[in-house]
């Protein structure tokens, strides 16, 4: 019998339709089976979920009952049911680092992000939350299923495996946002949701800052990604017009 979602189990759930079809889609290999509610019959996501799993073999139930209870929620029309697994990061490719995140929300958002900007490997620095965590999966809306990522005790053991140039994000960094040219591959460092980077990283590759009002004294760690990550897509694509 299937239970709720606890991060000592070895699979995940994922929620929904459009998480679930990226699941089939990007991890096939690691689907247990894809459990379905009948009242999504009409659904286009669900009818693709259902020929794709029959394509790759993978195991399809009807089970509304179970499908809520899992959900928590009476708007779900399946959920996936997944082995939990490891990736390694690219060496000499672009990389996001996110030091200590304990939001869920941000975690999802921040993945999604990611995609959307063409970096596809996240180093997540401990203690970090669940990855497979199906509240972050949904707010990814299975971009998960799409990057790479390993967690780290420390920085430093990241930085023993990546020659990648640093830019750390802080509120007290010298260099603008709209100066800094960021040089490939690089990582871009972000810091808990609270308290942002300790000092330790003052002095850590190069600080970067965005500038905002004195209204607020940060920006939302999400936030803060997707600003970043844009300014350096559109760099990068300016030097390879």
């Amino acid at each position: 019998m299937l239970k709720g979602y606890t991060k000592g189990l070895d699979i995940s759930y994922s929620i929904g339709v459009y998480p679930t079809l990226e699941l089939v889609v990007n991890r096939p290999e690691e689907v247990k089976k894809v459990l379905l509610d009948d009242r999504g019959t009409k659904n286009a996501g669900l009818a693709k979920i259902v020929d794709y799993c029959k394509q790759k073999g993978i195991a399809l139930e009807t089970n509304p009952k179970l499908v809520r209870r899992l959900a928590g929620s009476e708007n779900a029309y399946c959920v996936g049911v997944f082995s939990k697994y490891q990736c390694s990061l690219e060496q000499s490719r672009n990389h996001v680092v996110l030091v200590n995140p304990s939001d869920m929300g941000n975690l999802g958002t921040s993945i999604r992000t990611m995609l959307a900007f063409d970096v596809v490997n996240l180093a997540l620095i401990m203690p970090a939350c669940d990855i497979f965590d199906p509240k972050v999966l949904r707010s990814s809306m299975g971009a998960l299923f799409s990057i790479n990522f390993a967690y780290f005790a420390t920085f430093s053991d990241y930085q023993n495996r990546f020659n990648n140039n640093i830019y750390t994000l802080r509120t007290n960094a010298d260099t603008n946002i709209n100066d800094c040219k960021f040089e490939k591959p690089f990582s871009l460092v972000f810091g808990t949701e609270s308290a942002g980077l300790s000092a330790e990283f003052n002095t850590i590759g190069r600080g970067v800052k965005i500038p905002h009002t004195q209204q607020v004294d940060s920006l939302n760690l999400a936030i803060s990604v997707g600003i970043t990550l844009q300014h350096a897509y559109v760099q990068q694509k300016d030097l390879t017009e």
